[in-house]
Order: structure tokens, then sequence, then C-alpha cells
């Protein structure tokens, strides 16, 4: 779900408004209408004598959020507290996120409805699942079976347009587990049976009893097709160790 504000902790994108002698008014560029301030004290480390020789109206940089007045709708801000790393990431983060309303504005285009219905009926629910709009396109681009779980007419334009839109800069692949176990002690064993294999590359969700979703993603198709045949025969070993019925089924590819 979109916020109205951020929260203490979240890193923003800001464009510098006006800039004081004590510190500088910024618009908050991720929440519409929205304004902060940088004191003088939070704007580098150590004495900073002249403000304008860090700030400048007009420009734009990441903040850490140190306080919001939910009342106000105001937001201070630190410039200091922001390595050169979380710059760069933040700042394509937020590239990415203009990429993908303008994407959603194609898939309104395409639907015949507003953005703001496109949220309500799909894209809300999206970015409360991803955490943003851009890693659901990025997914939806990537997968070769999206979110099997959920229907709508408006599925199938979103996947055209990730598909024509994102370039994927990794493959994911994948299919579904069942297990089972008559066991008294069925669900720790399929626990020991799964999660042994979990990764960076290699993610197991609950599909509903007795099914799990297992993707492998991996940086081509090669690697990914490596690891996913050396995860299924782990999976395989442990389940006949613990006397765990399996069976892997690969997506349908599209």
């Amino acid at each position: 779900m979109r916020k109205d504000l951020p929260e203490v902790g979240d890193l923003v994108v800001v464009t510098i408004k006006e800039v004081k002698n004590f510190g500088a008014k910024v618009e908050l560029d991720e929440y519409k209408g929205k304004e902060g301030f940088i004191h003088i004290a939070e704007v580098a480390t150590g004495w900073v004598r002249h403000i304008k020789d860090y700030l400048r109206e007009g420009q734009r940089t990441v903040c850490k959020v140190l306080n919001v007045d939910q009342t106000r709708g105001y937001v201070d801000l630190s410039l200091k507290r922001v390595n050169e790393h979380q710059k760069r990431e933040k700042i394509q983060e937020w590239k990415n996120e203009q990429k993908a309303e303008k994407l959603l504005e194609i898939v309104a285009q395409q639907l015949g409805k507003s953005v703001e219905q496109c949220y309500t009926e799909f894209a809300d629910d999206l970015v409360e699942r991803y955490g943003n709009l851009h890693a659901a396109f990025e997914d939806a681009a990537a997968s070769e079976e999206w979110l099997p779980d959920v229907d709508g007419d408006w599925k199938e334009v979103f996947l055209k347009v990730a598909k024509e839109n994102i370039t994927v800069p990794y493959v994911k692949i994948g299919g579904y587990v069942e297990a089972y176990s008559l066991s008294s002690r069925g669900v720790e064993d399929i626990k020991k049976v799964l999660v042994p294999v979990l990764s960076q590359k290699v993610n197991i969700q609950y599909a509903g009893a007795p099914r799990y979703r297992l993707t492998v993603i991996e940086k081509d198709y090669k690697s990914a097709e490596d690891v996913l045949k050396n995860t299924v025969q782990i999976l395989q070993e442990n389940a006949r160790k613990y006397n765990v019925s399996l069976e892997f089924t690969r997506f349908q590819s599209k």
C-alpha cells in the first residue's frame, strides 16, 4: 500500500527548494506535496561554515528520515547520515519506480482505466506483495509462471507490458514441490526436507497444502538449470531420509 509519508529511518529522494543559513527546505520527490527540512547540523559531519558549499537550490539528493510530524505532514531529515553507496542505490530505486509508474500508465491505457483505478484493483496489492511496483514488473518479466494464485483481466496486460519493457538482470525458473508425510511429526519432517535448500538463489513458498512453490534465481539459464537440478536432488535425498513422499513438477513454459 502506498504511504502518504515516509517512516523514521527511511531513505528518501529530495529536491532542495530553499537554502537558508540554518538549514534547507526540501520537497519529498516520492510523496507528492510533502516537504521536509535539513537542519544545518545534519548537512555534513563536522562544522559547516557555509551551507551553500554543500547544498544548492534545485539539487536532488538522498536523506534519512529523523522525525515525522503526521499532523503537519512535515519531515525532519539528515544528509550526513547517508553514505555514497546508499545514495546511489536509493536514486536507482527511485528511477526504477519512475519507470514503473510510466509502465502502469501504459497498462491503464490498454485496460481503458485510470491509474488510480489500477492501483485500487491490483497495483496496491502488488506493492504490498513486492515492496515496490518495479519489483512486480521485474518479477513478471522474469517468471515462467507469474502469480498463479492471482486472477484478473489486468494480469495478461501487465505481463505483456512487463516483458516488452523490462530487461531482466537475472533468470527465474522453478516449479511445484508436493510433499506428504503420514508421521505424527509430519510438519516438522517436511520442514527438515525443505529448509536446508533455501538460499539467496533458492526460494520456497507455501502454495496451499501439500504444494510449495520453488523458484531459482540466477544470472543465466544454464546456471539456473544447474542450481535447480541440484536442489531437486537434495530435496529427494532429504525426503528419503525423513520418510517424506515428494514430487517435483516444473512450471509450464509460456
